[in-house]
């Protein structure tokens, strides 16, 4: 015979000591704090901010660079002249990093989180190589110059994203068809892109290839505008919608058991997640690998369940902006490389890690 104890016997459950909650008593707010996740979020923002005031003073010539103490004292206005000019000509490039590879983090956090795989990113599923296939045409075939190739890219992006959603979306994103349609996509989109630089005048053909390999040489603060404006639109809307997103971590039957409007909520979370890809692909090419390997890389080392997006955030900017110093001063002074050389190094040691950690799980 089993037995029940008292109902008032039974102790509460409890929050993990690493939890605190954030009470605003004047608007009724409450907020839950991971500590740990906060931590670690705290720490890769101060890396990133490190690295990029580093990145400042660095030089790409045979003339010796800022130091750090230096760097900063431009940055509070207390020196001016050749080293302020200096900081002001870099200080677009490491803005426009850390944006773009925090709006790149958080699309990747989306599509992983609503596709329940790690591979759900918008360079794996095909979005950035469809912005670089904007791009291909605007200026090879249509020759718009830059401009066009930023307009090229922004709508190559969308509708690389639109085809891949309505082809497949049969049976819902929560499995491997959204994936597999969007790698297919992909493909042929690369076998284009190849064609179009092959066929396409040397010097044309040369721009273009760099362009697909990550630019973020000769941005001004008015480049700049487009991702802090996307970032401004589309992280309140995630914020409405991340509640939402979460009860995806189960599956899309347990998120629709709970009252989730599921159609909706994923047509709404790939636009929010495409936009992001989008803007920042649009600006500095099509970077790979940042959007796949920086959720998992927050979702490590954080005890949250799920993937968390601020901390990916901070990942996802601490990636790029370390990348982009990487690219322009390995080499330096004899070349810089494209930043996209050292994400794509970046991403290959991580799918092998991934790869043999799977392997190691499969043993008996």
């Amino acid at each position: 015979m089993v037995t029940r104890a008292p109902a008032e016997n039974i102790a509460p459950a409890r929050w993990p000591k690493r939890v605190r909650f954030l009470r605003i008593p004047r608007i009724g707010l409450s907020l839950r704090v991971d500590i740990v996740s906060v931590a670690v979020t705290v720490a890769f923002l101060l890396v990133a901010a490190l690295v990029g005031v580093w990145s400042l003073g660095a030089s790409t010539t045979d003339t010796p660079g800022l130091g750090f103490v230096e760097t900063l004292e431009v940055l509070t206005g207390r020196i001016g002249g050749a080293p302020a000019n200096h900081v002001a000509a870099w200080l677009p490039v490491v803005i426009t990093a850390a944006l773009g590879g925090a709006a790149l983090a958080l699309s990747g956090a989306i599509f992983q989180t609503i596709t329940r795989n790690p591979l759900g990113s918008p360079d794996i599923i095909g979005f950035t190589t469809g912005a670089n296939t904007g791009a291909l045409v605007a200026l090879l075939v249509l020759g718009l110059g830059s401009g066009g190739a930023t307009i090229g890219a922004l709508l190559g992006c969308l509708l690389t994203g639109l085809i891949v959603y309505f082809l497949g979306m049969r049976g819902g994103t929560g499995n491997y068809r959204f994936i597999i349609v969007g790698i297919g996509i992909s493909a042929m989109l690369i076998s284009l892109n190849g064609y179009l630089i092959a066929t396409a005048d040397v010097q044309n053909a040369g721009a273009a290839a760099a362009w697909g390999m990550g630019n973020l040489r000769n941005l001004t603060m008015s480049d700049t505008v487009p991702v802090f404006v996307t970032l401004a639109v589309l992280v309140p809307a995630l914020i409405a919608v991340a509640p939402r997103m979460r009860m995806f971590e189960l599956g899309t039957d347990s998120a629709r058991s709970k009252g989730v409007d599921t159609g909706v909520t994923q047509a709404i979370l790939l636009v929010i997640g495409i936009g992001f890809a989008a803007a920042t692909t649009a600006i500095i090419g099509p970077i790979v690998f940042v959007a796949l390997v920086a959720p998992q890389v927050a979702a490590r080392l954080t005890p949250s369940p799920g993937i968390p997006l601020v901390t990916s955030a901070a990942v996802g900017a601490t990636l790029l902006v370390s990348s982009e110093a990487v690219a322009r001063t390995l080499l330096a002074p004899e070349t810089q490389l494209p930043i996209g050389v050292v994400t794509s190094s970046l991403g290959g040691v991580y799918l092998l890690f991934l790869l043999l950690a799977q392997s190691r799980k499969a043993r008996p």
